[in-house]
């Protein structure tokens, strides 16, 4: 694909004071069964992530070779440290009670060893560095200096905008934009939000329109990568780096999109980045249906491996993200229960590791990278983190819809 336009136009840039709530249907329910299935999730969590804390201690691997942790493998980028914290702030609330105290000094610990990365203008992903952990640590804790790393991360976010094209390029080359990105640039806009700074939410707002101009196609598919003219800052064309071809459907990347663009609008209210959510989780159940978990990419003929495992948690979690945010009650409600319903098939015995067995990871059958032969049908942190996280959140709503049923004694 080539356009003939050469930007997106330029924002008149919001960002609202708080993030858009997320407010499921009235009546909504969990089925019972999700509890116990999460309660498998956190058991499996436990084990696998005390492994790998005892046996590397202060490493991060990205994925397994044949059910281990890899810690000196290649990474082809550097984005992935904030998920091994992530999951151990979870745990901090979801392990065992006699669990609890340790998970939370490692979760921490691991969040600690990578705040010098607030500053890291070399890549585009500081969001799944510092969402996941010190987002995480200020909101257990009120600590302001924990917010101001957040913003940090968020300004350096916004530090690698172009005007030329208006884009924040990715960490490949300054040409290159990725799909990926909508998964991070919310880091910009919170700190615009909490600093007040226009220029850095127009900065965000225009990144953001320009992906949905150039990568997001007309059937509500996503293009992992978009190629602009350096000196002019026109869009020459659609390219991937991880998906089957240049015109095909990245599943990663389809659920970096339905995610992504719901995110961008809780923190704006701009009407186009929902409509472009929802277009993009229709795509996901148009191609992938009562499977629930896709391939890799949906346009590879018979692919040799079915499942990528990955792909399907980021897009629970994008799900029931829309579910809380469209307002067509009917579409919420369709959105919520395929959320729940790819988490309870992940947590079968096919994807979901057991406790005990000598498979280090979480879920199987991820991938990282098909085409470097990297984490191929393997674990992938980023594939734990979105399960466990997006478990958490349905759990946390099931909760407190339990909690406000019980009849209170007078």
């Amino acid at each position: 694909m080539t356009a003939t336009t050469a930007t997106a136009p330029a924002s008149a840039a919001t960002v609202l004071p708080a993030m858009l709530p997320l407010t499921l249907p009235t009546g909504y329910e969990v089925p019972a069964p999700f509890r116990e299935a999460a309660s498998k999730a956190w058991k499996t969590a436990s084990a696998k992530l005390d492994g790998l804390i005892t046996k590397h201690p202060d490493r991060f691997p990205l994925y397994t070779e044949e059910g281990k942790w890899v810690v000196d493998g290649e990474a082809w980028t550097n984005w992935c440290e904030g998920f091994l914290g992530g999951q151990l702030w979870m745990l901090a609330r979801r392990a065992d009670a006699a669990d609890q105290a340790r998970f939370r000094s490692a979760a921490e610990h691991y969040s600690e060893l990578i705040e010098h990365r607030k500053d890291d203008d070399t890549v585009h992903d500081l969001g799944f560095l510092f969402w996941s952990t010190y987002r995480r640590w200020f909101e257990a804790t009120g600590d302001p200096a924990k917010r101001d790393v957040v913003v940090e991360a968020g300004r350096t976010t916004a530090s690698r905008y172009r005007e030329a094209g208006r884009y924040m390029p990715s960490f490949r080359q300054p040409d290159s934009l990725f799909i990926d990105i909508m998964m991070n640039i919310h880091m910009a806009l919170y700190a615009a939000q909490q600093t007040g700074d226009q220029d850095m939410a127009r900065k965000a707002v225009d990144h953001c329109l320009t992906t949905r101009r150039f990568l997001m196609r007309g059937d509500g598919s996503a293009s992992h990568e978009g190629m602009f003219d350096l000196a002019t800052g026109a869009f020459l064309k659609q390219t991937t780096q991880q998906g089957y071809s240049d015109d095909g459907s990245w599943a990663r990347g389809q659920a970096w999109a339905l995610y992504g663009f719901g995110t961008v609008y809780r923190f704006t209210g701009e009407r186009r980045f929902l409509e472009t959510a929802v277009a993009a989780a229709d795509f996901y159940m148009e191609k992938t249906g009562e499977r629930l978990v896709p391939p890799n990419d949906w346009e590879e003929p018979a692919p040799v491996r079915p499942y990528e495992t990955s792909a399907a948690a980021a897009a629970a979690g994008g799900f029931w993200q829309l579910a809380g945010l469209v307002g067509d009650r009917t579409k919420a409600r369709i959105y919520a229960d395929y959320a729940v319903n790819i988490l309870a098939r992940l947590t079968l015995d096919d994807f979901l590791a057991s406790p005990d067995e000598a498979w280090e990871g979480v879920l199987k059958h991820g991938s990282y990278h098909e085409g470097k032969d990297l984490g191929v049908d393997e674990s992938v942190m980023w594939g734990d983190y979105w399960f466990l996280d997006t478990v958490d959140q349905i759990q946390q709503f099931d909760e407190a819809h339990r909690l406000d049923a019980t009849p209170r004694s007078r």
